[in-house]
């Protein structure tokens, strides 16, 4: 579901394979000058929001040889830290909510664009959300508890990605931008379980990878919902197969 009003804001391009879900958090190394131009405008005029979105090949010009690009999967992102660095800036952002790009305003020194919220559009009650909801964060935290115990078996107040999505999807606080462009609970906790888990591999990575691009594509909070609960029932299986062989070899 679209929303007329849209804002312009500035557009920080990434490759397919770096799509960002709502919920997600990701720490990025600004130092091009373009870049850290962005970051002040995003900091100082935009509060604290650009859109995070990726170039999806689409066709190979024949003549030149050079790809074509659609700008797709974009979200938009708040900022929540930057540390500044002899060479540009570390800068830590949140996803927010899915955007659709309307079109480009300015290219140089950096991307600006037309962006309108866009939000899952297939109606369900509040009874079949609710129960989806609450299987997926026991999940969740289950997922979280084994995660724990991988990573380091002594540090109980060690927290995941998983967990980090999951606790600010179900409390997010209050941000300076059209409420519009926030999604609802349900359609937040529906992204949070697409963080990789502790110890993945790179195939499990290029799995939960084509996971993130198929939500992103998902207008169905329920079919979200669903598709992230067997993924982090997968996730728990594999954990806690990690987990068994942890055990074994701490046993040598």
């Amino acid at each position: 579901m679209t929303c007329a009003s849209s804002s312009e804001l500035p557009l920080l391009p990434f490759p397919i394979d770096q799509v960002l879900v709502p919920s997600e958090t990701k720490t990025l190394h600004l130092y091009e000058a373009r870049y850290l131009a962005l970051l002040e405008e995003s900091l100082f005029k935009k509060s604290k929001f650009f859109v995070h979105f990726v170039l999806d090949p689409i066709a190979i010009n024949d003549t030149s040889g050079e790809a074509s690009f659609a700008a797709r999967y974009g979200c938009l992102v708040a900022i929540e830290k930057v540390e500044q660095l002899e060479i540009g800036a570390l800068v830590s952002i949140r996803g927010i909510g899915r955007v659709k790009i309307l079109k480009f305003q300015q290219a140089e020194p950096y991307l600006t664009g037309a962006v309108i919220p866009l939000l899952d559009n297939i109606p369900h009650s509040d009874t079949e959300l609710s129960s989806k909801v609450l299987k997926i964060k026991e999940a969740l935290r289950s997922l979280n508890s084994l995660e724990i115990k991988l990573k380091a078996p002594q540090e109980s107040l060690l927290q995941t990605l998983t967990a980090n999505s999951l606790r600010w999807s179900e409390n997010t606080p209050a941000l300076d931008c059209d409420n519009s462009f926030i999604p609802p609970l349900a359609e937040l906790v529906s992204f949070a379980a697409l963080q990789p888990v502790s110890g993945s591999s790179e195939s499990e990575l290029l799995k939960l990878q084509k996971k993130k691009l198929r939500a992103m594509d998902i207008k169905d909070t329920l079919d979200r919902l669903e598709d992230s609960i067997g993924y982090v029932q997968d996730s728990i299986s594999l954990v806690a197969a990690k987990l068994a062989i942890q055990s074994l070899d701490s046993r040598l």
